[in-house]
């Protein structure tokens, strides 16, 4: 069975991607057990740009299929920010909210919409790559809530559910995430491509 190197150290993403990508025909490793130990620096200018230098950097230092994302919040009230800029946007998760509920405390509840965006790149060790991307749309809450996630998880709130990304059960978050809408997109072509 082909190997998948999913550029990450982090075992909770690295669980995550098994689960979303379970079904396609590929064994599914992370940087550690492919023996890889590389930073690569994240200077493009828009996610994908991001997921594409990851992917195929780390796709030609391990001689595999590799798949790398970038991903982030992105908030209307400030022009996008702070984008591919959200891991840096400041120290911690905890700092990041608090941030966050700084810079829109004076932003009224019909302006705070925003969206996670995630892109997925898949890129082989000669250099071809393909990129995917989703995305979730809702609003910046008033005061973080939930406690499942990470990152900006408890202030984004989806109106519908009433519910901030924190609050969803895990099996509704693997549906309807950015991550997850990405994911579901790069299994189908997976799929396609390795029994077509």
């Amino acid at each position: 069975m082909e190997k998948l190197l999913v550029a990450t150290t982090n075992p909770g993403k690295l669980a995550e991607y098994r689960a979303l990508l379970q079904g396609a025909p590929l064994e599914i490793i992370g940087l550690r057990e492919a023996g890889v130990d590389l930073e690569v620096a994240e200077t493009g200018a828009t996610f994908e740009e991001n997921a594409l230098i990851k992917a195929r950097s780390y796709a030609s230092a391990s001689g595999l299929l590799t798949l790398a994302d970038d991903s982030g919040l992105w908030v209307d009230a400030l022009n996008g920010a702070p984008g591919v800029f959200s891991a840096r946007y400041a120290h911690g998760d905890h700092a990041r909210i608090v941030k966050m509920l700084e810079e829109m405390k004076h932003v009224p509840d019909g302006l705070r919409s925003a969206r996670f965006v995630c892109v997925i790149a898949l890129a082989w060790p000669g250099g071809e790559a393909v990129t995917f991307e989703g995305r979730c749309e809702g609003c910046i809450a008033h005061r973080p809530s939930g406690s499942h996630g990470f990152g900006f998880d408890p202030i984004f709130l989806f109106p519908e559910q009433g519910q901030t990304m924190a609050e969803l059960p895990l099996s509704l978050k693997n549906q309807i995430s950015h991550r997850a809408r990405a994911a579901t997109q790069a299994k189908a072509w997976l799929i396609g491509r390795l029994t077509g």
